[in-house]
């Protein structure tokens, strides 16, 4: 799990990178989930809240950029 103040602390590529690693990993938790492999069923909503904190983070900062 990570926290805000870690995704703050990246640039908005770094971020965009990360949105792209945690969605992957969800999917194949996803997957796994459906295949009756995965051992901690909390893991998907960690996962799923820690992309939107990083979406959300991701777009203040762009929203910054734009007014600067």
């Amino acid at each position: 799990m990570i926290t805000a103040k870690e995704i703050r602390e990246l640039s908005p590529e770094e971020i965009e990178k990360k949105v792209d690693s945690l969605e992957e990993e969800f999917f194949n938790l996803r997957f796994q989930a459906k295949m009756g492999q995965l051992t901690n069923p909390l893991q998907l909503r960690y996962v799923k809240r820690d992309i939107a904190r990083a979406k959300t983070i991701l777009n203040e900062k762009k929203r910054t950029a734009a007014k600067a």
